[in-house]
């Protein structure tokens, strides 16, 4: 695709004014090598086109997209923080540096970075992002994507040239900017600040904002019932997410408020793993000591982050009635957990009551037998309509124990999805495309020891191979 990009600044988070962000100057870096530029992304806001140096331009160096923003804007927000409230966050080191509109679908997208320097949210922080960062949230999104998630995707990552202190990795390191593609950054936590702060004028501005840009289907003339029409549209995206998460076998490391993207869009990627097996109190991040954000407690968290956000709307709606749109969140996720599963297998539905009994059945087999969770997906993939599978599996010993016996009895009725490209040769390999810590060590060794990007670059091209197997993501050009 080669289009004229469509930015159209009337509509989009400039508007809101300066009570919501602050207008901020980017770093200036000694370097600019590229790294990474996803040119699939790139095509959907019409700069496929651009060359290597103009992509610099704008993606390191800021140069303001044509019709965009002048200058960059660090977002205002608050959030708890392993359930501490904050009230000095905001954008300590990114900011939205432009918006533009989706060639395809239509969609306001925000090119927000990550590793720009600082702002006035940077609370005594550099501003900046190691390179090892960049590399890690480029392969999450791209596996994540690959997987069904809805995420964001990484646009760009630069190198820097800088050497950065950190404790948590071996230091000085080496220094990056990332650019992210997400639909929207209105968070959960830019409500929380305004409702923080009293200021219930500005709280129904963002509210009729966000609906206005990003789910104009639930406007309401009503402000009582636009905010309980926006709690419940949020609250379905963000079980979807999660959902999705809990089947992709993926740990999120750090779900406070200021991470829940109100269109139910996964980011902001620090700590994160997928699981080896499953192990409901495994978690991503080394400091989360008591496993609050622990695999099997992500959707207890989702929702103990949605009630956040709906006492925000207590100046706009009634206590009683946000409490029952909070009440149907349990059986939503469930069923949207339900079919995330369904996807993952490539099984049409038989009916709640089926799906429901087989659901059961999948994560017993899966916590009894220890089998590694994408390897399981990967065997019974449309096992259906092809019994061999599961019994050729890398998995194969422990599949003929008895809770897969019942696994096997209940499949037997479910019908393939329409469309699985079953006959794709990423199904006759014997082991799938995974993304275990161990993998992302052996990836960033030898770019910090020699240069050598050859891993990186073969890992992307293994989840694109995935991706088209899956028909999730079109394949990554060569």
């Amino acid at each position: 695709m080669n289009a004229t990009p469509q930015f159209q600044p009337s509509i989009a988070h400039a508007g809101l004014g300066e009570d919501f962000f602050d207008l901020v100057a980017p770093a200036t870096f000694p370097k600019h090598i590229l790294r990474y530029r996803n040119q699939q992304q790139a095509a959907r806001v019409g700069l496929d086109s651009l060359s290597d140096a103009a992509w610099i331009e704008h993606f390191g160096r800021f140069e303001p997209l044509p019709g965009s923003f002048p200058r960059p804007l660090a977002l205002r927000y608050h959030g708890h923080q392993f359930r501490h409230y904050n009230p000095d966050l905001g954008d300590g080191r990114g900011f939205l540096f432009g918006q533009a509109h989706d060639l395809v679908d239509g969609r306001l997208l925000d090119f927000g970075t990550k590793g720009s320097g600082r702002t006035p949210w940077s609370r005594g922080g550099d501003g900046k992002l190691t390179l090892k960062g960049g590399v890690r949230e480029v392969l999450a999104t791209s596996m994540l994507e690959a997987l069904g998630v809805y995420t964001s995707k990484s646009f760009s990552l630069i190198e820097t040239g800088e050497a950065l202190e950190r404790g948590d990795e071996p230091s000085p390191t080496r220094s990056a900017v990332l650019v992210r593609l997400n639909h929207s950054h209105i968070r959960i936590g830019s409500f929380q600040r305004l409702a923080y702060r009293g200021e219930t004028d500005n709280l129904r501005r963002l509210l009729d904002y966000t609906i206005n840009t990003y789910m104009p289907e639930v406007w309401r003339e009503s402000a009582n019932e636009r905010a309980l029409a926006f709690l419940e549209e949020v609250s379905a995206r963000v079980a979807q997410v999660g959902a999705d998460w809990m089947l992709a076998g993926f740990v999120h490391g750090v779900l406070n408020t200021d991470n829940i993207n109100v269109t139910g869009e996964s980011f902001d990627y620090g700590p994160w793993r997928f699981l080896p097996s499953y192990q409901p109190d495994f978690t991503a991040a080394y400091f989360d000591t008591g496993k609050l954000y622990a695999y099997a407690r992500q959707p207890d968290t989702l929702l103990w982050n949605l009630i956040r956000l709906a006492e925000c709307l207590l100046p706009l709606a009634e206590q009683p009635a946000l409490e029952a749109v909070l009440q149907r969140f349990g059986e939503m996720f469930h069923v949207k957990l339900s079919t995330a599963l369904l996807r993952r297998l490539g099984l049409s539905s038989r009916g709640p009551e089926a799906d429901s009994v087989l659901s059961q059945q999948v994560w017993d087999a899966l916590r009894q037998s220890q089998v590694p969770f994408e390897q399981f997906f990967f065997d019974w993939y449309g096992a259906s309509a092809r019994p061999e599978r599961p019994a050729a599996g890398a998995s194969s010993a422990a599949y003929a124990t008895n809770e897969f016996a019942q696994l096997r009895t209940l499949l037997k009725p479910y019908e393939t999805a329409p469309g699985l490209r079953l006959d794709h040769p990423y199904f006759g390999q014997g082991t799938p495309c995974t993304m275990l810590i161990d993998e992302v060590e052996a990836i960033w060794a030898p770019i910090a020891a020699a240069d050598d990007w050859s891993l990186f670059h073969d890992k992307l091209r293994a989840i694109a191979f995935m991706a088209d197997a899956y028909a999730t993501i079109p394949p990554v050009p060569e």
